[in-house]
């Protein structure tokens, strides 16, 4: 069988070299599939791109501007008197750089020598002192939004990385956070230009218990000359190496 061709990226952004960073994002790479993930960081070979889904993107900065309205002057955002969250959003002089991408939230774990890093969406802060990690999610679908798709236990992963980091750093953090989830609306007679959400916000209680114990994982399989086997699970490898994807 012929193997997929595809350039390596500048060795610089591989394990090893002074660009690279053990994010939030690699770490999930990690858990849906060992093989794409060595392939990526230790290799250069990464997956098939999507293009870049930007009105997502434009949400998520109007919601961090919407918010730090409410950070700059200490007050609640109406979002959290809805659903009686009483907390305001955190106020600290590495906000922006946490949630800056390719920044973010590091840590230098020492026992494996690799900055652990990941940019989170916003962070609250409530009357106990405790941080609340959130994040902003934007859709349109006509069923009621929940966090029980199977696609979406990647968001569950994600916000317990940002909870571990932060607690790595020293900060008193709250097991439940929020997903601020846009939906935005078919219903209307006409786009007339104009996109109109409906915002609702879900909790989670995140357990980051895991992320230690992966971290290590993730160390011992980039030390390995040999590449590791593929998740069953994997699209990406079932299309490239013709194995049986397990629904």
């Amino acid at each position: 069988m012929q193997k997929p061709i595809q350039k390596p990226r500048d060795s610089r952004w591989n394990y090893g070299g002074p660009n690279w960073k053990l994010s939030r994002s690699k770490i999930d790479l990690f858990v849906e599939c060992p093989r794409c993930f060595y392939l990526d960081n230790k290799l250069g070979i990464k997956r098939p791109q999507f293009p870049a889904f930007l009105l997502n993107s434009a949400v998520d900065e109007l919601f961090k501007k919407e918010f730090d309205i409410h950070r700059a002057k200490g007050s609640k955002h109406p979002l959290m008197e809805k659903y009686g969250v009483d907390a305001v959003p955190f106020q600290h002089e590495e906000m922006n750089t946490w949630r800056e991408n390719f920044e973010g939230v590091q840590f230098f774990h020492e026992p494996t020598s690799m900055t652990i890093s990941g940019a989170v969406d916003d962070i609250w802060i409530n009357k106990k002192g405790e941080l609340i990690v959130v994040d902003y999610k934007s859709t349109s679908k006509k069923e009621e939004i929940t966090l029980e798709d199977k696609w979406k236990q990647g968001y569950k992963r994600q916000m317990e990385v940002y909870q571990w980091l932060l607690r790595k750093l020293g900060f008193a953090v709250c097991d439940l956070g929020y997903f601020v989830y846009a939906n935005g609306l078919t219903d209307k007679n006409a786009f007339d230009g104009r996109l109109e959400f409906e915002v609702t916000l879900l909790p989670y209680e995140g357990n980051p218990d895991w992320v230690e114990d992966t971290i290590f994982k993730i160390k011992e399989t980039l030390d390995e000359k040999e590449i590791p086997e593929s998740s069953l699970e994997c699209d990406y490898c079932s299309y490239f190496y013709g194995r049986e994807k397990v629904e």
